[in-house]
């Protein structure tokens, strides 16, 4: 009884200690949720209300005249779910080669005996800064014969400095070195101690870069306007670009095939959503990893 008394006190003590500072933050982080969630909460509404409704101006937050139409004529669309699965497997191998080559740069980078480590690192943040621009990259991809291909949309960004020093800082500051002194005093191979050792133990940096190249290849669309002419190697954020692009229009049709046509913002917000809710069901897999990366590879080091 004295126990569980103790415990309640504490637990009141605790509440009477709240302060003024602690209550503006939660009413911060609360008005930053909401800001976030509120428009996806919005272009859902509209994106399942009727016609009528959302010409209307009167749908918010709440759904109103429900009906499917805008979704059914999205995967009535041939052009629109092909350009979805194409772009889940254009994310898959931007996301699977970033990885690997920011894991085979960081690796030997976060090395203290590796000689000129630090011109490396310097040359690789020098690309964060500067550029050549457009012109030159677009003259590089047609002298590389990229221009029209699924590659073009890979090659260029499939290496991010960014990642990479933020898995190099991981490494040095997680991984122990004993660990790897042990490995090669039993003939283990530099990689074989990546593979057996430093790989399984880097999980929470490798979920946390891998949902940072897949969101980036994923919402990327100005690459594709700038290289890509073939709809078939059109990603589905571009279709949606010019989508948003045409919005000017009193009505707008998918496609002859999708025997729909209504205002654009209704196509416009079941688009939206359409392309969007594949890479927010990514997350669910990889948030137990997620902030533990980003606070071990960023902070430390």
């Amino acid at each position: 009884m004295a126990k569980k008394e103790k415990e309640n006190q504490e637990r009141v003590t605790g509440v009477n200690h709240i302060k003024i500072s602690d209550i503006i933050i939660v009413a911060v982080i609360v008005l930053l949720c909401l800001t976030c969630i509120l428009p996806f909460i919005h272009l859902a509404a509209k994106s399942i209300s009727s016609t009528a409704a959302v010409s209307g101006k009167s749908v918010y937050l709440l759904p109103k005249g429900i009906n499917f139409e805008a979704y059914s004529a999205i995967f009535k669309d041939g052009q629109l779910v092909y350009s979805m699965g194409y772009t889940v497997v254009l994310t898959a191998i931007f996301t699977i080669l970033g990885m690997i080559v920011t894991t085979l740069a960081a690796y030997p980078l976060s090395k203290r005996y590796l000689k000129g480590r630090n011109i490396f690192s310097l040359i690789f943040m020098f690309t964060m800064y500067f550029g050549a621009g457009l012109i030159p990259e677009y003259l590089l991809m047609k002298s590389l014969n990229l221009l029209d291909t699924m590659w073009v949309l890979i090659l260029p960004l499939m290496f991010s400095p960014y990642n990479m020093l933020i898995m190099k800082t991981f490494l040095q500051s997680s991984i122990p070195d004993s660990l790897e002194e042990s490995a090669f005093l039993d003939g283990a191979t530099h990689f074989q101690i990546l593979w057996k050792i430093v790989l399984p133990l880097s999980k929470p940096i490798i979920a946390t870069l891998s949902l940072f190249y897949a969101v980036g290849r994923w919402n990327a669309y100005a690459d594709a306007k700038y290289y890509i002419t073939t709809k078939s190697l059109q990603p589905i954020q571009y279709l949606l670009s010019n989508m948003v692009s045409n919005s000017s229009n009193d009505a707008m049709a998918l496609s002859e095939g999708a025997q729909f046509v209504s205002t654009p913002e209704v196509l416009q917000a079941a688009m939206v959503m359409f392309a969007t809710i594949p890479i927010i069901c990514v997350y669910p897999f990889v948030q137990k990893y997620f902030v533990k990366g980003v606070m071990i590879g960023a902070v430390k080091g």
